[in-house]
């Protein structure tokens, strides 16, 4: 059994000022992209890591570059794929390791953190948004990558999502609507999506805190 992981990189960062894409930001003087690939290829059990940015051309949307990256892929059915956030570089080996563990388990898994705060549900309007329910802490996890599955099931959903105009906001919400059960591994706040300028600094401080 093969490990592949891609790394959806194509996309420009418009939340973080400047004009350069967030993923080739430095972070501690090396690019954010090359954190989260260095994490990856210190995983022996990681096969082959593809970039949808130069690599491998990538889309218009994250899910139109995890597909690219997927028709490259030399896979079977049974092997295993992780698709990770370009900008989560601080991800680490044993999360790697507990997510290709759970998808040979499940056959697809995703990082997820428990939520802390109070989650409440609500309608938007004209007017703003109103509460329509509180949902219980313990049924909701914030979804962060790597996410896996076996490829076979990830290239089928794909496939039918693609049939069907649907656009996922992740993969595993491709995966969940053609019926597959997702697991959850633990995450951790470390592995932050770097996404506002706040969040780079914040990721420093996590990387020194790292070294010590």
């Amino acid at each position: 059994m093969q490990v592949f992981t891609i790394i959806p990189a194509a996309g420009l960062g418009t939340r973080m000022a400047g004009t350069q894409p967030k993923q080739f930001l430095a972070l501690n003087g090396i690019p954010i992209l090359i954190h989260s690939l260095r994490a990856f290829a210190s995983v022996e059990r990681v096969t082959g890591i593809y970039v949808a940015v130069r690599v491998v051309e990538g889309g218009d949307n994250r899910q139109e570059s995890v597909s690219n990256a997927l028709a490259a892929l030399p896979a079977r059915f049974e092997d295993i794929v992780l698709v990770h956030d370009a900008v989560r570089p601080l991800i680490d080996a044993a999360t790697i390791e507990r997510t290709i563990e759970a998808v040979d388990l499940h056959g697809a898994a995703i990082v997820g953190l428990p939520a802390v705060d109070t989650i409440k549900q609500v309608e938007r309007t004209a007017h703003g948004a109103l509460v329509v329910s509180t949902i219980p802490r313990e049924f909701v996890v914030l979804a962060q990558t790597p996410q896996g599955f076996r490829y076979g099931i990830l290239k089928r959903a794909y496939a039918e999502a693609t049939a069907d105009g649907f656009v996922g906001t992740d993969e595993s919400s491709v995966v969940e609507r053609a019926g597959q059960s997702v697991a959850v591994v633990p995450g951790s706040q470390v592995n932050l999506k770097i996404t506002k300028p706040g969040d780079l600094e914040l990721a420093e401080f996590y990387l020194r805190q790292m070294s010590q």
